[in-house]
């Protein structure tokens, strides 16, 4: 059985993927630069949002 590509992410699984702290990618969400959202007392982030979040300091640094 095939493992299904979660459409939110947990922090800390956002910390894996950029490479950053926790306090870091609290740092991007309290900033608005990082879209999320709470379940319950859970914080996720949607797999697009995270996309956007790397499209846009790509387009940054290229300009």
């Amino acid at each position: 059985m095939a493992t299904a590509i979660p459409e939110a992410l947990t922090v800390p699984e956002v910390m894996a993927a950029l490479r950053m702290s926790r306090s870091k990618v609290y740092d991007l969400i309290r900033s608005k630069s990082l879209a999320s959202f709470t379940e319950g007392r859970s914080r996720r982030i949607a797999v697009d949002s995270l996309a956007d979040y790397i499209r846009n300091k790509t387009e940054e640094n290229c300009h």
